[in-house]
């Protein structure tokens, strides 16, 4: 897990000796050789698809110990991209063996399936929007009446597909998602990601947070079969709420970088880069919210 003393943000990297292959809105991703690839978790954070300057101090660190969390206590759903090979093997020099130290993982080099696999429990943000025009999530039918943060009749599956860095996702319909994937592909991929929430969510629950919804992301394994990729269940691909608090008619307060959402809907923005500056105290706060998760969910 963590440790103890506070280091250094970390916003981008470029580590000696590797190349890198993709820098997204929060990792970097190296590679190792044709089988393997070092993936960092930055500091960095996105809001509407943008990337912000100001890093979140920690958040690298407990993203990557969170997913690394529950891709050990997933297994038997999916398996996983993680190798278990320690980054030290690939990475000589002291002071980047420190900086990438609980923040970086060596995983599998798979081709991935296109598509966000996003799961929903509750009716809220985008989901919301959508029911209060159309009674529907995702052209999903709901019965009227539903309160924002209503827990749903059933959980939904609402595929979106994956924008390039400064687009935004778009939902679309399983049908369609069937038609980029192949119908066998998409039904896996609904079943996994459905089953992994569901898990998930009554785990968390126990330990005080409510998973309003989550996003996953799948390859294809060298079997044919679905492998679990990126991160899971995290702050940043979830939404988190305190279950202590939580009442149905509000958005409720959060765990995730929901905070920083609310934060910039305050401001006069219009979406695009470049991004404003976060205040100090929101950077404070939103460092704390990620940690706290950490702690709730795995008591480290």
């Amino acid at each position: 897990m963590l440790h103890d003393s506070p280091r250094p943000p970390v916003h981008t990297t470029s580590l000696a000796g590797l190349k890198k292959l993709h820098t997204g809105k929060v990792r970097d991703i190296y590679e190792i050789d044709a089988d393997s690839m070092l993936i960092v978790t930055t500091d960095r954070l996105s809001a509407f698809d943008v990337v912000l300057s100001d890093p979140i101090p920690e958040k690298g660190r407990v993203l990557n110990s969170i997913s690394n969390f529950w891709f050990e206590r997933t297994r038997h759903i999916v398996p996983n991209h993680l190798t278990g090979r320690a980054v030290d093997s690939v990475v000589g020099d002291p002071a980047e063996r420190a900086m990438l130290a609980d923040r970086a993982v060596i995983v599998k080099r798979l081709k991935t399936v296109p598509l966000e696999a996003v799961v929903r429990g509750y009716v809220i943000g985008s989901g919301w929007k959508d029911y209060q025009k159309s009674g529907a999530i995702a052209g999903i039918k709901l019965p009227a009446g539903l309160k924002q943060a209503a827990k749903l009749p059933q959980t939904l599956f609402t595929p979106s597909t994956k924008a390039a860095i400064g687009e935004h996702d778009e939902t679309i319909s399983f049908e369609s998602a069937a038609q980029l994937v192949g119908a066998a592909v998409a039904a896996r991929v609904r079943d996994s990601a459905i089953a992994l929430y569901e898990f998930a969510a009554a785990y968390a629950r126990e330990r005080g947070i409510i998973i309003a919804d989550t996003k996953f992301e799948f390859a294809h394994g060298a079997d044919g079969g679905l492998v679990l990729i990126d991160e899971v269940l995290t702050p940043d691909s979830s939404r988190f709420w305190p279950a202590d608090t939580y009442r149905e008619g509000i958005s409720p307060p959060s765990f995730d970088k929901q905070f920083v959402r609310d934060y910039l809907e305050t401001l006069a923005w219009n979406k695009q880069a470049p991004a404003p500056k976060l205040p100090p105290e929101i950077i404070a706060k939103t460092s704390a919210k990620y940690l706290e998760a950490l702690t709730r969910l795995t008591g480290a």
